[in-house]
């Protein structure tokens, strides 16, 4: 069966194209524009924009988490800590419908008391419905969620190195496990309330990356300061996954060296208002969200992190524009795990939409956000066949009324879903 979106605006992934119709057969995007087939089904989108399934370049998720991103249209999450990988994948979401496709680094390369052996807090905060989807995984894929998830009750779940040899095992463990990136981490704890936190050597996060790159996968750096960030530069990493929420003197050499070094940056804007103790109480009020979230979710984005009071959005969304002109990729990405109002002001789905108002409140244009959550998502992570729509493209794609390319809030108001072909709602 062949179906016919007719009459709409589409964002392609990078530009926007007059209205128009697109053509989806089994899983894949037919054509855009052309003669409609005559027993195609016809999709009148009138007053509607048609964009490429959105996409969250830094999450922590579940089956529910998945679930609920797929309810935004966001059609891929890439987990950033988590049990998810090519093993995760195949022993958990098989024949489970109506969820985000998703891609994972599995445990990131941290030291032994290391982040994010901080956030993990004791009994009685785990939400029930989260601790049913725990009870499905095996124990091994358990443990690696519930330390992803920075609520583990036992602090010795989270597994770590101590030197260049364990480094090397470990990452070598992730790819077995089939891995699609490598995360490290560099976090002294200031940003969290949590200063002195350990952070491996140089040499050992080099061994890591070099690691990473044998195998042929790019390494992603956890940094939240300027400093970390340079950090992570120097060892060869491909991207930074937040942005520095500080703001030195030295901001514009950094800038320079992010650039030269062609790394991308996933600034979770969200995520970063979230800690300077802002909620998304203005997203969780909204009703395109509110009706989409259980309360636990409203109550979540209803609260933040607030362990960095001191830091302003103004340096934020200086830093990520800093980077922006420079030529820096930059990715949507949230950093969302569990409903929990510890760590607050974040919902699946939900907040790739926040992420992209954000952007566009810190000087992007509405087109510009789109891209960061569409096509160069895909580009930087190599995932080639999504992220665009055109001839032969899956068929991830999402229906929205109005023009979030002039307002980019329209995102949020979904007409229809669809994930490789396939209409969810």
């Amino acid at each position: 069966m062949i179906t016919a979106i007719t009459n709409v605006r589409v964002f392609d992934g990078e530009k926007v194209i007059r209205p128009t119709t697109v053509l989806i057969e089994g899983e894949q995007i037919l054509s855009v524009g052309g003669e409609i087939p005559e027993h195609a089904d016809i999709i009148d989108a009138e007053g509607g924009t048609l964009l490429p399934g959105l996409m969250d370049a830094h999450v922590h998720t579940s089956v529910e988490g998945l679930r609920d991103a797929l309810k935004f249209g966001v059609t891929t999450e890439l987990e950033m800590m988590g049990g998810f990988t090519q093993s995760g994948r195949e022993a958990q979401l098989k024949g489970i419908g109506d969820i985000a496709d998703v891609r994972s680094a599995g445990m990131a390369v941290t030291p032994p008391g290391g982040h994010p052996d901080e956030l993990m807090p004791g009994d009685g905060e785990i939400p029930d419905f989260v601790l049913k989807e725990l009870e499905k995984m095996s124990e091994e894929d358990r443990n690696a969620m519930l330390a992803a998830h920075a609520h583990a009750h036992d602090h010795g779940e989270a597994p770590a190195v101590t030197n260049r040899e364990e480094a090397l095992a470990f990452v070598n463990e992730q790819v077995r496990e089939g891995a699609d990136y490598i995360k490290i981490m560099i976090e002294e704890g200031t940003v969290l309330a949590a200063p002195g936190l350990p952070v491996l050597s140089q040499d050992i996060l080099r061994a890591a990356v070099e690691e990473a790159h044998r195998h042929h996968k790019i390494a992603i750096a956890h940094v939240l300061t300027a400093e970390s960030a340079r950090q992570a530069i120097e060892v060869g990493v491909e991207g930074l996954a937040h942005l520095f929420i500080d703001r030195p003197e030295t901001t514009p050499d950094l800038v320079r060296m992010i650039a030269e070094a062609g790394a991308f940056v996933t600034p979770c804007l969200v995520l970063n208002s979230s800690i300077i103790g802002n909620p998304a109480s203005e997203l969780a009020g909204d009703p395109r969200v509110s009706s989409k979230l259980s309360p636990e979710w409203i109550d979540t984005l209803n609260a933040s992190f607030n362990t960095y009071p001191q830091g302003s959005m103004e340096d934020n969304y200086r830093n990520v524009m800093d980077l922006h002109r420079a030529g820096v990729d930059i990715l949507v990405g949230t950093d969302v795990s569990v409903p929990v109002p510890s760590l607050g002001g974040l919902a699946h789905g939900a907040s790739v939409h926040h992420e992209m108002q954000l952007l566009v409140e810190a000087g992007f244009t509405p087109v510009e956000a789109l891209q960061s959550a569409t096509s160069k998502i895909a580009r930087r992570f190599g995932l080639t066949d999504r992220g665009t729509i055109v001839e032969g493209a899956r068929a991830d794609l999402v229906l929205v009324d109005g023009d979030p390319a002039a307002n980019i809030s329209d995102t949020l108001s979904i007409r229809g879903v669809w994930q490789r072909g396939i209409r969810s709602n």
